[in-house]
Order: structure tokens, then sequence, then C-alpha cells
């Protein structure tokens, strides 16, 4: 016997088959289901790819937005990659990096081995053409020469703490900024005319194949660490060492970046009122 439930069934389509209306309602909704099922699983599939791109690629993580989920994202990859390893770092003036407490590195700095910082030249031109460029009130010269002095004097504290830290500074335009811990590296683009804050961020990871994006922007890193075009910074002496091919130093300039007394106060306040900002945001 069949059971209660097939009986029913087959007493119901029945009815339906010699009702044109119920025939043609059942077949649209078997369409709509079937349209629906196809579409998912042809999404899956692109979802899946996509995924699988993503993976090999090395992406991990995408924040279009500073969010709080980036947040915690990028903080707990500070607390477990940060400790007991050289921190590579390229960027423009620093101070997001080390000094902001929202999304400084200095608690970090504090734990590592030591570090390789690239940064911005604030006396160079494409560091007055950059501010130029960007053309907002809160983004001029003077600050930005106040937040690489900031960047300066902790990577001078860290240095008298016995920390192995390197700065280098470059001439040309900031490109991307940059923080590799570990396996996994930061990346955001320095646009030409806007905040790097307001960019996108992303979170890549080394894989085993070295074929990833990883490989590409800490190859990138090295090559730029390596080059002879850009001075290293003498945390002692506050002077910039130029050195040849061979790596042997070849000459000294003196390099000192203090604010102006009647700028000094206001710069601070600005820097102060801009972190109260980010907290509140």
């Amino acid at each position: 016997m069949l059971p209660a439930g097939a009986i029913q069934f087959l007493s119901l389509w029945a009815r339906v088959e010699h009702d044109k209306f119920s025939l043609i309602a059942v077949e649209m909704t078997a369409a709509v289901v079937l349209i629906v099922g196809l579409n998912y699983v042809r999404r899956s599939i692109r979802d899946r790819a996509l995924a699988s791109a993503a993976a090999g690629a090395g992406l991990v993580s995408f924040f279009p937005k500073r969010m709080r989920a980036a947040h915690r994202r990028i903080k707990q990859l500070k607390e477990e990659q940060g400790t007991g390893r050289i921190i590579m770092v390229m960027g423009s003036s620093g101070y997001s990096t080390f000094v902001d407490q929202v999304d400084g590195l200095s608690s970090v700095l504090d734990k590592c081995l030591g570090a390789k910082i690239l940064l911005v030249n604030p006396y160079s031109r494409e560091a007055s053409r950059r501010m130029q460029a960007i053309a907002h009130p809160d983004c001029t010269l003077a600050a930005f020469r106040e937040e690489v002095r900031q960047s300066i004097a902790l990577l001078k504290r860290l240095n008298a703490m016995g920390k192995a830290v390197e700065l280098k500074l470059y001439s040309d335009p900031p490109l991307i900024k940059m923080v590799i811990l570990g396996d996994y590296l930061r990346l955001q683009h320095n646009h030409a005319d806007l905040d790097v804050q307001t960019m996108p961020e992303y979170v890549l990871r080394h894989n085993r194949k070295d074929h990833g994006f990883y490989s590409l922007y800490s190859h990138y890193f090295a090559q730029r660490w390596k080059s002879v075009e850009i001075s290293e910074y003498d945390l002692d002496t506050d002077e910039l060492v130029y050195r040849n091919g061979s790596g042997h130093e070849i000459r000294r300039e003196r390099f000192a970046i203090e604010a102006a007394p009647d700028e000094a106060g206001a710069l601070m306040e600005h820097l102060d009122h801009a972190r109260i900002q980010v907290h509140i945001g």
C-alpha cells in the first residue's frame, strides 16, 4: 500500500492536471525555483573560483573602510605576528603607523627584535608636491614635517633602548603604505591626491609556493631598501648617510626637523585633535 502522503499527493495532482490555471501556476513555480537554483549554483561556482584565486594570490582580508572589525583583525595580527620578529614598514610620514595610538605599532615595536623603516624625506620636492596635491586644510607641509619628527623621535627612543631600528628616507613619490609583520603584510595605496587613511586596506599572507602578492611586495620592499639612492638616517647623530653600491659610506649630511616655536603648539593641538576625532569615529 502507498503511504497516506503519496495518496494525497496523487489525488491533488489529479485535480491540478485538469485545472488549467493550477497547472500553469505549478509550472511557473517550478521554473522560478529552477532559475533560482541554477543562479545559486553558478554564483557558488564563481565565488569558489574567486576565493581560490584570492587564496592563491595570498589575499586573506579586505577592508574597504576602517571599521571596528578591521581594527580587531589588525590588532590580532599585530599581537600574533609582531612579537620576536623583524618588522618592515614603508610609508609616508609614519605617524599613523607608529605614533597614533589607534593604529600605532609602538606597542609591537617594544616586543619586536628590530625594525626596518622607509619614510618620505619631509624636505624633498615630492613631499611638498604631495601636500599640495591633497589640497586639504589639515594636510599642510608643516604638519607633515611635524608628523615625521614625531616618528623619528619614537624610533630614536627605541634605538636608545637597544632595539635594532634602522631608518631610511626616500625622496620619490610615496606609492604604497606597507607593513610586513611576519607572514602577513598590510597594504594601502598612497593615492596621488588622497589621504592614505581613506583608501581600502588589504591583508596578504605568505604562502609556500611564493607566487602570491606577499612575495611581490616583500621583494619590492627589499629592492627599495637596498637602493643606493635612498639615504640612511643615523638615529644617534641625526645625519643622513649616503653609501655607494658596495655599501661604503661616501658622505654625510646634517638632518634635523624642528618645529618653529610659534608653530609647535598649533601643530601639536592639530595632531591631538586628529587623534580625538579618530577615537570618536
